[in-house]
């Protein structure tokens, strides 16, 4: 069976190639990736070389990335899990959404489906996620769900050549627990892929 995962108004699953002309629409406004070290897309091709990265980290085990699908307007972004220490079961979440999802709720029901699959399904103990300072709305979104603003990392990357400081941020199960994005009904369909680490 597929391996999907069903919040009230969201599915978050793997992409498929049928999903590029979606993802190259989403992806291909400059403001949606202004603060990533890649895009915005210019060819479908782009997103195909994507999707089919996806499938590889997945049978890795070493990056979860997820597209969202709003039940009633389709294709909204992508959210996902990478940085896996299976040592100390912790991962880092990463979420970009379309500009017309922006402000929605989807951002919210999201990372409380991903952060179920990653509290819950997989054992982590710890969820950590970065957002440029600069980045106003990633960062009150973040906070807004219940993360804890834990820092900022100096010249953590580059982009086009210029060293970006981020902020840091984390999200501990027991928090998770207690929180508001744990109330959210998220069902599990189908299983987990097997090589991502477990607490």
């Amino acid at each position: 069976m597929p391996f999907a995962l069903k919040g009230p108004s969201l599915t978050l699953r793997p992409p498929e190639p049928a999903d590029a002309p979606a993802l190259l629409e989403l992806a291909g406004d400059p403001e949606v990736t202004r603060w990533f070290s890649w895009g915005p897309y210019t060819d479908e091709a782009q997103a195909l070389d994507w999707i089919e990265r996806c499938e590889r980290q997945r049978e890795e085990g070493v990056h979860l990335d997820l597209l969202i699908v709003d039940d009633e307007r389709g294709p909204a972004g992508v959210t996902g899990l990478s940085e896996f220490s299976a040592r100390d079961l912790r991962c880092v979440v990463g979420t970009w959404l379309g500009t017309g999802f922006q402000g929605t709720g989807v951002n919210r029901e999201s990372k409380a489906i991903i952060t179920r699959l990653a509290f819950e399904h997989l054992g982590m103990n710890r969820v950590g996620s970065y957002s440029n300072p600069e980045n106003e709305r990633s960062t009150r979104a973040l906070l807004g769900v219940g993360f804890t603003h834990e820092g900022v990392l100096r010249d953590w990357h580059r982009h086009d050549g210029t060293w970006l400081d981020v902020n840091v941020f984390g999200l501990l199960a027991r928090d998770w627990a207690q929180g508001p994005l744990a109330e959210v009904p998220v069902e599990l369909v189908g299983e987990v892929p097997p090589a991502f680490p477990r607490g």
